[in-house]
Parts: C-alpha cells; sequence; structure tokens
C-alpha cells in the first residue's frame, strides 16, 4: 500500500500541470521522475513547469543572449535545477523513455542559445546548484563543478592566493561547463594554453545514468570532452584544474587610434609584431565606433589591448623595442593584481571583487542580443582589406558591433592540434571574432543585423584560413552548417563540424558512437554517431 506522502507527491506532480496537459506524455515524464528519484521530496523542489509562477524567472536568470527571448522562442516544458546528482540521473531517464530531448545550461552564454533553446519537445537541466568550488593551494588544483561561473572560480582562487590562477576568460558570468567544454581560450592562453589543456579529471553521467571519472570513463571520452563541444556525449558534473602561476602584479594598457591617427597601418603592423611577442603577453585588437569629439556622434576607432606577466618597467621597453609605431608610454599602463585584471578585461573594474560571485550580472562585454561569428587568420591581411572592415563598421547596423583580433603564438604553436579536439594551434596568427549587438526592444529588426555581420563575414572571405574556413566552437555559428532535427548524418554533420574541430571531427564521431550509439544527447550541431541506430530504434 503506497504511504499518505507517496500519494500527495502524485498529487503535486498531477498539479503541475494544467487539465489541458492531462493526457500528455509531459505529465508521464513528471510521473516518471517522481518514481525514479531516490528522494522523491527532494526532485520536487527543483521542478519548474510553465505553470508555476518561478517557471519565467528560472529560465530568463541566465538567458545571456535576448535574442532568444521572444513570444516565438521555444521554451521547455520543463525546467529541472538539481540539488544531487540522483535528480540528473532521474531526469536523463525519463527523457529518454518519453521521447524528450535535453539541453543543459551551465551559464547560459552559449551563441545561439542551445542550453536552453530547442524546436523538439525539450526538458532544461539547470545545473546552478551544482556550482562549488574546492581550492587546494598547496597542490596547485581545483575541482569546480559545471554550474559555476567563472568569476565564481576566480574570486575563490584568489582568496586563497594571490600567486595563483586558472586560463580562463575575461567574461565572468560564463559557465565553467560550457566554457571547458570548448576548449577556452583567455588571458593566459599564449603562456599556459587554453584552460582544456590545464584539465586533469572530470566526473561525467553518460546516457545510462553511469557516473564516470577519468579513469572509469577512458582516455578517448576524456579527451572528447576537453573542446569536443557541450551536449554530445553526457553531462560533466565536475572538472579538476590544475591552477597556473602568475606573478603578484600584472601590467595592463588599452591605446585607442582613429583613423587621422593612422590607425589602418598599426593594425597592420601589429599582424606582423603580436604573434611573435613573448608568452607573457596577451595582446588583442578592438575595432568598434566609440564617441567622437563631435557631440552626438560615433566613429570607428582601434584599440590595442594587452595584459603582461610582469611591471610596467619591463613591459614599456620591450613594446617600445618591438612595436614602436604604437608609442606605448608608461602613463598609458596600469598595474594591478592579477585578480583585477580580470575586472579590468571584463570593464567592470569600477565594480567590487565580489561582482565576480553574481552570476545574474549583466556584462558589458556583449550587447543584450547579439549574433557572433569566427575566423582564423594564418596571413597578414593587406592594408587595404583592413580599409574595407574598416568602412563596414561606419555602417548604420553596425553602431553597436565589434570586431576583435585575439594574436596566437606562445605555447599554442607548440601544443599538438590533436592534443584536444580544439585543433587551432600552431599556423594561427590571430583569431577573429566578429559580434553584432542590439537593444532586445530592436529585437523586430534583428535580420538587418544579422545581415550585416553575415554581409561582413562574406567579405572577409578571402583573408581567412581556407579548406575548410575555421570556426571556434564556443563561439557558437549555426550559419556555417546544422543536423537535420532526428536525422543526423556524417556527411552533413561533417560540413560544420570540420570547420571547428577539422580532423579532430573523426575521433569524435568514433568516441560518440561508443558512449551514445542512439544519440540521445544531440542539438543542431551536436557530434553524430557513425552509425545512427537510434533511427531504427524510433522504428
Amino acid at each position: 500500500m503506497k504511504s499518505p506522502h507517496f500519494t500527495l507527491l502524485l498529487l503535486f506532480f498531477a498539479a503541475l500541470f494544467s487539465f489541458s496537459w492531462a493526457t500528455s506524455p509531459h505529465q508521464d515524464f513528471l510521473h516518471c521522475l517522481s518514481l525514479h528519484s531516490n528522494d522523491s521530496s527532494s526532485i520536487s523542489k527543483v521542478i519548474y513547469t510553465p505553470n508555476n509562477s518561478s517557471y519565467s524567472s528560472v529560465l530568463e536568470s541566465t538567458l545571456r543572449n535576448l535574442r532568444f527571448d521572444t513570444p516565438n522562442t521555444p521554451k521547455p516544458l520543463v525546467i529541472v535545477t538539481p540539488l544531487q546528482t540522483s535528480n540528473i540521473q532521474a531526469t536523463i531517464y525519463c527523457t529518454r523513455k518519453h521521447g524528450l530531448q535535453i539541453r543543459t545550461r551551465s551559464g547560459g552564454h552559449d551563441f545561439e542559445g542551445l542550453s536552453y533553446v530547442s524546436e523538439a519537445p525539450f526538458v532544461i537541466i539547470d545545473l546552478v546548484n551544482f556550482r562549488s568550488v574546492d581550492v587546494d593551494v598547496e597542490n596547485k588544483v581545483a575541482w569546480v563543478q559545471s554550474g559555476a561561473i567563472l568569476g565564481e572560480l576566480y574570486y575563490r582562487i584568489a582568496e586563497k592566493s594571490r600567486t595563483l590562477a586558472f586560463p580562463g576568460s575575461t567574461c565572468h558570468t560564463v559557465g565553467t561547463g560550457g566554457y571547458f567544454s570548448g576548449g577556452g581560450y583567455g588571458l593566459l592562453f599564449r603562456k599556459y594554453g587554453l584552460a582544456v589543456d590545464n584539465i586533469v579529471d572530470a566526473q561525467l553521467i553518460d546516457v545510462n545514468g553511469r557516473i564516470l571519472d577519468r579513469k572509469s570513463m577512458g582516455e578517448d571520452l576524456f579527451w572528447a570532452i576537453r573542446g569536443g563541444g557541450g551536449g554530445s556525449f553526457g553531462i560533466v558534473l565536475a572538472w579538476k584544474l590544475n591552477l597556473v602561476s602568475v606573478p603578484a602584479t600584472v601590467t595592463a594598457f588599452t591605446v585607442s587610434r582613429t583613423l587621422e591617427q593612422n590607425a589602418i597601418k598599426l593594425i597592420h603592423r601589429w599582424q606582423y609584431i603580436a604573434p611573435e611577442l613573448p608568452d607573457g603577453i596577451y595582446s588583442s585588437v578592438t575595432l568598434n565606433r566609440a564617441n567622437s569629439s563631435q557631440e552626438g556622434k560615433k566613429r570607428v576607432q582601434v584599440s590595442f589591448i594587452s595584459l603582461f606577466l610582469g611591471g610596467v618597467d619591463e613591459l614599456v621597453p620591450l613594446m617600445q623595442e618591438r612595436f614602436p609605431e604604437l608609442g606605448l608610454v608608461k602613463e598609458d599602463c596600469i598595474q594591478m593584481s592579477w585578480i583585477q585584471s580580470i575586472l579590468y578585461f571584463g570593464q567592470i573594474q569600477n565594480e567590487p571583487l565580489e561582482v565576480l560571485l553574481d552570476r545574474n550580472f549583466r556584462s558589458p562585454l556583449i550587447g543584450p542580443s547579439y549574433k557572433g561569428k569566427s575566423d582564423y587568420v594564418k596571413q597578414p591581411i593587406p592594408e587595404i582589406g583592413l580599409r574595407g572592415l574598416w568602412s563596414r563598421l561606419s555602417e548604420e547596423e553596425a553602431e553597436s558591433a565589434a570586431v576583435a583580433f585575439l594574436a596566437y603564438g606562445g605555447i599554442m604553436d607548440e601544443i599538438p592540434e590533436t592534443a584536444t579536439p580544439f585543433p587551432h594551434r600552431a599556423g594561427n596568427l590571430y583569431k577573429i571574432l566578429y559580434n553584432v549587438g542590439w537593444q532586445q526592444e530592436d529585437n523586430i529588426n534583428s535580420k538587418r543585423y544579422i545581415s550585416w555581420v553575415r554581409r561582413l563575414y562574406s567579405y572577409m572571405t578571402s583573408f581567412v584560413s581556407k579548406s575548410p574556413r575555421e570556426a571556434y566552437v564556443n563561439y557558437r555559428d549555426l550559419d556555417i552548417g546544422t543536423n537535420t532535427q532526428g536525422n543526423t548524418s556524417y556527411k552533413q554533420a561533417s560540413i560544420w563540424g570540420r570547420k571547428y574541430f577539422k580532423n579532430n571531427f573523426d575521433r569524435l564521431v568514433r568516441v560518440k558512437t561508443m558512449i551514445d550509439p542512439e544519440n540521445f544527447f544531440r542539438h543542431e550541431q551536436s557530434i553524430p554517431p557513425l552509425v545512427s541506430s537510434w533511427k531504427k530504434r524510433a522504428h
């Protein structure tokens, strides 16, 4: 005989849905969750449906691209915010059983919204409650759960050491789970490589609900989850990181120039210099529109931005020798601690350090709504090509657009492109990020802005990598190819897959075939299994 508590619990799950859903598979899914949770009462506390008053606030809490916050954007049938591993295992089991898809969200920064949007009926697993950070200073390691944002990781490291760091992004609200899954570059990547080059263990839940660490999952799967893109192989719960050393004092500068100040010639020269700088220097160039001396008008400017692992008295002579054309002087530079540099490069230097713990903070680095694309450059772009880029940034749709060049070189030239799925190593001068933003209320005109960035991308074709035209998976871009809903083929996925992963794509497909042959974990750009046996089962 069922207990009164169990009966009340079933009534709770039934009440989550309106009468119109009474015979739907979604109610069956909720009933399944109640039956397959180790602690039935706990699962009820972490479930949100459209009938729940908190549903919208939970959904929008880390919805970072408001391009996907419209009445027509598909919404999840259920959001699960697990408190314990068994909640995740039960959700995987029940979504499989009832023909639903899963989207896993850690920070909500997926450029195409794939961590919280699906055309097929879906459930979101939001890892907001899986965000512990355990720092071991003595052994220079840390365990971080996938729901933690990078700011939480940086803050917890800084609490214990001024001279330890982790090579991560400058946007502190990015979730570690998605960031690590795609490779992860940042201020230290020319010195220490990508985030994934410094990951030494992980805990993953696979399609069968097994909890695997590096030893039990095997080296192939451990290789795949460190840069093969999120949402293909399972749900990574936590990551073990090697921490790296930084000096107590670092130096940053931002030097801006206009067309009249030889900006084009400076960018052209930068292409030859930046990749050859010492690996303790991060160097980037950003082109965007900024307020000019003419009131109310914006014009294109270029900003040369760098971080140096050392003091100003060492940096300035070095830059005057290597890049005298820039005219860097001591007054252009700011000395700070490593953790303060995260605020500086995140454009939040006037905020208290505790802002790093605020996962709901809206970063000024990206627009409320935006579309991004990426490229890799292997030969310097001639001045005439740069002038064409400059002129396009003067167009009306580019008012809130930016193009960033991020110098490669350093240790990135030494790590083999097969070391992780991320293949963009030696031979690249720099990476390009194209980003166009707009206000949420202008979503009705989003096609104008997206069309502009696509035209810019087309213009840049002759200046960037070819065969394939490479792209960065963490700058997700569905324009370069997508899987067909429910019918993914290796051939079709190769179109976008080789742009992100080059020849590493084939190994990713083999791993996918081994760990998830029925292709349960899938989305528009997930790795397909070589033989889609899941299609046969569907028939």
